[in-house]
């Protein structure tokens, strides 16, 4: 790929970060560059920073290249040597390069022009899939380019010595665009980007100064065009506090422009329905759930809307508090509605809500369903219930969202597991209300504080880690099959003792049946089947709840046992009736996917059994491993892989077994990715995630650019003295991105 001849719009010295790659590089180029990765601008391309850096006399262990994946390698040519064809007229030509230990080949069809080039001694950089034939790693028809083009014709120029120490920056790269393609284009855009003062810097001078930061524009040369190893570390740190300041001012600006709304202020009625609720608990409530639900309070009881996340452990008491919420807006004659991720999760949530209330309550607050699986008469009375002000508490799904539903008085949203829903959804619920409503954010999947700061830095947060009293515990054990195949028939025998013992227990798959697997909730990385699962999980056939209920219907000791399966191919009210049986008591064990990953609330629950447990996420079995020991039963977990140990994927599983603490497993679990794509592709767009910033080791990067943006904004709101920094909020989180952040 070379760069089309730009157009005179564009000269040089007259791109800005916001000029168009059409302009700056042409339209085959652009076309090509916004196909591989959705850039249209200069800036959008220039913030394509190197994914590492390699030095020409550094050689790349070719052993460790994973099949089938896109790879950058800096070789040496080894050997050169041209076959003819058996099948076919045509040559091959075969090109063995090396790091010194390991041997690729590189494979060209009817191409014996290239020996001419591709000789024995020669270094360079190739790129290509990693392919196998006949057990040795090969590149069929690689991109290359080789040092000895570039290299400085006399040996005793000072260039030379620059020239072999300089870094080569590797960039992540497709098929169609190869690293070094990247690195000319980036180069073209550089040479023609416009000089800018210190007034155009996103980060102000006296904090640049302060930290020993770079300009931005020579942070951005320094990056692509390093001359020596250090260069590039001061831009990358130069480049990540940007993104740090940009991000935060980002997320500040909305929590501002969210609290400039006026609303109506709800306080609980004294001797009203909160009350009566509160006298009717047959339990006290935990110090966290007082504390929190005294912040919500304080919140609702202000004419600005509440944005409050709630997180807690799995079980620690989130709907009460939610509930309560729901009465104290009611009891100023306001609406509540809840929105959850699924149908079995919603009609759960009423059930438990109806159960919570008891009869007079619920008949004063009428609480309603309204899903996409209603019959049209239950569905239009539902409607007229919300409409007329009759339902105080609306429970639903997307259906809530709909043109058709409104609300007399929308006071409160409470959104239960947030990140599965996008914002514009949210937003669509929040503008039924007359004023904007309160809005209330559960999740039960703990996050770590720059997590927090990062993506959730718009809401208050409000923390319960205390679990209520009576809880007897969970124990956790992972079922080695790599090491122990034989300990399979023993998972099934004990799940059978606690059947025999008139518990209840679940199994876990992550396919329906085989080759299907359960398709994956907005979760992003956390999701079935990925996070790493490595190569031995993705060989192995996926468990599935068709094999495994084959398998029991086999075993002698399960013969007297009720099994039913629960999957998201089932239709809601099959899921539902699926639930209402097992809650009670009329199945015995439950064959299901991860549609029982939140919510499900059965206290004879007592066993659980992951199969294939390394093709989830940490957070994920933590929360299939919450759905048990929520009575005063103790709890078993057993975690069946087939992972190899040491493999990331058996990490992921010894640790979701070593501890029960969802906040340590939360950053274990960030460790592990070791990416940090907390503002992820799939959740984003592509566009907003994250690139050098990394919430596991950059906390107090975070932590500084948050306190630098809210003094910033403290005294100038709208930024009309920092143009710059609004310009780079503007530029790299358009509306939707920064959307996207209000949400997480």
């Amino acid at each position: 790929m070379t760069a089309d001849a730009p157009d005179d719009s564009a000269a040089v010295g007259r791109y800005s970060l916001d000029t168009r790659l059409t302009g700056a590089l042409g339209g085959r180029t652009a076309q090509a560059i916004e196909r591989a990765f959705g850039y249209r601008t200069v800036g959008e391309l220039l913030g394509h920073y190197p994914r590492r850096y390699a030095l020409r006399g550094e050689l790349t262990a070719l052993a460790s290249l994973p099949l089938d994946e896109n790879v950058t390698i800096v070789a040496e040519v080894i050997e050169v040597r041209e076959r003819t064809m058996r099948s076919r007229r045509g040559s091959i030509l075969e090109v063995k390069i090396s790091d010194g230990t390991g041997i690729l080949t590189l494979t060209f069809f009817n191409q014996a022009w290239r020996s001419r080039e591709l000789v024995p001694g020669a270094r360079g950089i190739f790129a290509g899939k990693v392919g196998d034939y006949r057990g040795a790693r090969q590149l069929a028809h690689p991109d290359y380019e080789l040092f000895d083009d570039a290299t400085p014709t006399s040996p005793t120029d000072p260039s030379v010595k620059r020239w072999a120490e300089a870094p080569i920056p590797i960039y992540p790269a497709t098929g169609a665009l190869a690293s070094w393609q990247l690195a000319k284009a980036i180069a073209l855009l550089l040479d023609g980007l416009e000089a800018t003062d210190a007034a155009a810097d996103p980060i102000p001078e006296t904090v640049r100064a302060s930290r020993g930061l770079l300009a931005q524009r020579r942070a951005l040369e320094l990056v692509h065009r390093p001359e020596v190893e250090s260069d590039w570390k001061a831009a990358r740190r130069t480049l990540r506090f940007t993104e740090a300041l940009v991000l935060q001012t980002a997320l500040l600006q909305r929590r501002a422009e969210l609290r400039a709304h006026a609303t109506t202020a709800r306080h609980p009625a004294a001797g009203g329905l909160l009350e009566r609720f509160d006298a009717s608990l047959p339990f006290e409530l935990t110090g966290d759930q007082v504390e929190v639900g005294q912040a919500i309070a304080d919140d609702l009881g202000e004419p600005v809307p509440m944005n409050r996340l709630v997180q807690g452990e799995v079980g620690s008491g989130k709907t009460v508090v939610a509930l309560r919420a729901m009465l104290a807006v009611a009891d100023s004659g306001g609406q509540a509605a809840l929105l959850a991720p699924t149908e079995v999760l919603a009609a759960q949530h009423l059930r438990s809500i109806v159960r919570m209330l008891g009869p007079e309550l619920s008949a004063t607050l009428v609480p309603t369903l309204l899903t996409g699986q209603l019959s049209a008469a239950e569905r239009r009375k539902a409607l007229l219930r919300a409409a007329a002000g009759q339902s105080r508490i609306v429970v639903g799904t997307h259906a809530l969202i709909g043109e058709t539903v409104s609300f007399a008085d929308l006071g409160l949203i409470v959104v239960d597991e947030q990140h599965r829903f996008g914002v514009e959804q949210r937003e669509a619920l929040r503008l039924k209300g007359r004023q904007p409503p309160h809005v209330l954010v559960l999740t039960a999947t703990p996050i770590p504080r720059t997590v927090a700061m990062t993506v959730f830095g718009d809401l208050d947060i409000s923390t319960i880690r205390e679990l209520p009293a009576g809880r007897a515990g969970i124990e956790s054990h992972v079922v080695p099959l790599a090491e122990r195949p034989g300990w399979r028939s023993r998972v099934w025998e004990r799940l059978a003792e606690e059947v025999a013992a008139g518990r209840q227990g679940f199994v876990v798959c992550p396919a329906i049946e085989a080759r299907v697997v359960e398709e994956a909730d907005p979760a992003g990385p956390d999701a079935v089947g990925s996070e790493g699962a490595g190569a031995d999980a993705a060989a192995r056939p996926v468990a599935s709840v068709a094999s495994v209920l084959a398998e029991l219907a086999e075993l002698p000791a399960f013969a007297d046992i009720r099994v039913a399966p629960l999957h998201g191919r089932m239709s809601a009210d099959e899921k539902d009736a699926t639930m209402r049986a097992f809650a009670a008591g009329e199945i015995d064990v439950l064959v299901a996917t991860t549609v029982i990953e939140v919510g499900v609330d059965v206290p004879n629950a007592s066993a659980m059994v992951v199969i294939d447990a390394d093709r989830f996420g940490v957070s994920q079995l933590h929360q299939l491993r919450g759905r048990v020991g929520r009575g005063g039963l103790p709890g078993l977990c057993l975690l069946v892989t087939a992972a190899e140990p040491g493999s990331l994927a058996r990490q992921r599983v010894d640790a979701v077994a070593a501890t029960l603490d969802g906040f340590e497993l939360a950053r274990v679990d960030l460790e592990l990715r070791q990416e940090g794509d907390v503002l992820g592709a799939t959740q984003s767009g592509g566009r907003s995630s994250l690139k050098l910033l990394r919430v596991v080791r950059d906390g107090d990067v975070i932590a500084d650019a948050r306190a630098i943006a809210g003094e910033v904004l403290e005294a100038d709101p709208a930024l009309q003295r920092h143009p710059a920094l609004a310009a780079e909020v503007r530029r790299r989180l358009d509306d939707d991105a920064t959307g996207f952040l209000s949400k997480g």
